[in-house]
């Protein structure tokens, strides 16, 4: 414990002075917040009681102790013990308020370290101030949405109104959240494989792909996606077909905790377009914006521009053009020498064009991205930062949209929630339903690129079985089977092997004008 004490004090020394060490030790209201936690810590306790009893004979009954005591660095590399409840459900971390109480954790605060963060060559800063239950990054991070590393320096007074506000926020996320479930590499919701991945690793994906000339592509899914997946064959092939499907929004997440299982992150649209530029800025890659309507994506361009320097918009071009005119904007695209091809048509249209040119695109990356640009050009304001942090922020584009979003959110939602619950009940152990995905017409096979391997044997695709977007219907013969189901998705072929081979061709796609 002194050794710790003694590296971590001596690095913070060397990098930022004593005086500074000094104040981070005993800002001017230290003393005050720190009694006004353990106050506060006490009263928890004593409210949460009637709970902490069942919790801990349940504790004993499962796991065969009742609290799981582990080590953790508090202030300047002072080893403490934290104690949880053994077990994975809502509740096990009641009793770190009893730390909270002895002054080992505040109320708010990073999350404490563990004893090996010193021997890692952390910064030295890591334990300079006293960690705490909760934060806001954290409470991001139970929603999903929590991208980054956690700050070290906050405001951690129990009683101002943002952290007040937070804190109760905590809760609620807390109990929706429910226990840690596990994280598969993959997930498959309703027939279509979902890569369960960070922002972060997404990002790297992509700019990793957006070098290489064969076009790859990716697809966010939300609630809204999935359920016109299971009406519309097209969209589905097209998103099975996919380079790479990522988990978008609170849905999702849900239906993956009705078959017991975790999604990483909230790998949404709107999060990810600002680290993509900031990244494209640093690594010189350049992006070429399609669609939304007049004017919107020109705004966006410059938006975007405006606040990363060195990011590079090869072009931009409205959503508002005719069949006749798409070789001309393909033609563009190419011309422009963007490595990122953003598309904001609305989706399902906007995964159908991209399929459709897929073969004539010399991009390195292509995906679609609904009405992103709405928001960045400012022509629509984004949710608070409560909201999202609530999993709120449908409501808050209904609220902005009612005419053109109640369908999706007042009957879709609730008819996806219907559908994945029935699924996860189901299955009573969802680790035991574990495949890789298919076509969901078992006669189409999965085209591949000619040095992947097959997953399957396969075939030249009948032309009778090449979906066609515009004269497919969108009900009847064209629905998934009503077995829909989340299962976990067997691993990738090999290291670094995209999720899954080329798509088959299609023809005839309008390109839409509207956004969603």
């Amino acid at each position: 414990m002194h050794r710790h004490t003694a590296v971590l004090t001596r690095r913070l020394r060397e990098q930022s002075g004593a005086e500074h060490a000094a104040e981070c030790i005993e800002p001017g209201t230290a003393t005050r917040v720190r009694w006004a936690d353990r106050w506060i810590a006490a009263i928890a306790l004593l409210v949460c009681l009637p709970i902490l009893i069942p919790l801990a004979v349940a504790a004993r009954i499962r796991a065969g102790a009742v609290l799981d005591c582990q080590p953790r660095l508090g202030q300047f590399g002072r080893v403490i013990t934290i104690r949880r409840f053994r077990g994975n459900w809502l509740g096990q971390r009641l009793p770190m308020l009893a730390s909270v109480v002895t002054g080992d954790l505040r109320l708010i605060g990073p999350a404490p370290k563990r004893p090996n963060a010193i021997d890692s060559g952390g910064p030295a800063y890591c334990c300079a101030v006293i960690p705490g239950l909760l934060s806001a990054h954290r409470l991001r991070h139970r929603t999903g949405i929590g991208y980054g590393a956690e700050p070290m320096h906050m405001d951690q007074s129990p009683l101002t109104k943002n952290n007040l506000g937070m804190m109760a926020r905590f809760c609620v996320a807390e109990i929706l959240a429910g226990g840690h479930r596990p994280t598969p590499d993959h997930l498959v919701v309703d027939g279509i494989r979902i890569v369960n991945t960070t922002m972060r690793e997404t990002l790297s994906w992509s700019l990793t792909r957006a070098a290489d000339r064969r076009t790859s592509v990716l697809c966010f899914v939300n609630a809204d996606c999935l359920n016109q997946a299971v009406d519309n064959a097209p969209y589905r092939l097209v998103l099975q077909h996919a380079d790479r499907v990522v988990a978008d929004g609170i849905g999702v997440r849900l239906a993956a905790r009705f078959a017991g299982y975790q999604v990483r992150e909230n790998v949404n649209g709107t999060d990810y377009f600002p680290q993509l530029c900031r990244q494209a800025a640093q690594d010189g890659v350049s992006l070429f914006l399609l669609g939304a309507r007049p004017g919107v994506a020109e705004a966006t361009a410059a938006a975007m521009e405006k606040a990363f320097p060195g990011l590079r918009i090869a072009g931009h071009q409205h959503g508002y053009f005719t069949a006749d005119e798409q070789p001309d904007v393909v033609a563009a695209i190419n011309a422009s020498g963007a490595g990122i091809l953003l598309v904001a048509l609305g989706a399902p249209r906007q995964e159908l064009w991209i399929d459709e040119h897929r073969e004539a695109l010399e991009v390195g990356l292509a995906l679609g991205v609904g009405g992103l640009f709405d928001f960045y050009s400012g022509r629509l304001p984004r949710a608070p930062h409560w909201m999202r942090e609530m999993g709120l922020e449908w409501v808050w584009r209904l609220a902005q949209e009612p005419s053109r979003m109640w369908r999706r959110y007042l009957i879709g939602n609730p008819r996806f929630l219907l559908r994945t619950w029935g699924a996860g009940r189901r299955t009573p152990d969802p680790a035991l339903s574990m495949a890789a995905t298919g076509p969901t017409n078992p006669s189409v096979p999965s085209p591949r690129r000619p040095h992947e391997p097959a997953l399957a044997p396969t075939g030249p695709t009948p032309a009778s079985t090449r979906p066609n977007p515009v004269n497919t219907p969108t009900h009847g013969p064209a629905r998934a089977p009503a077995h829909a189901s989340v299962r976990v998705a067997g691993p990738s072929r090999h290291p670094g092997a995209r999720e899954t081979g080329h798509s088959p061709r299609k023809h005839g796609a309008e390109s839409p004008a509207d956004t969603h």
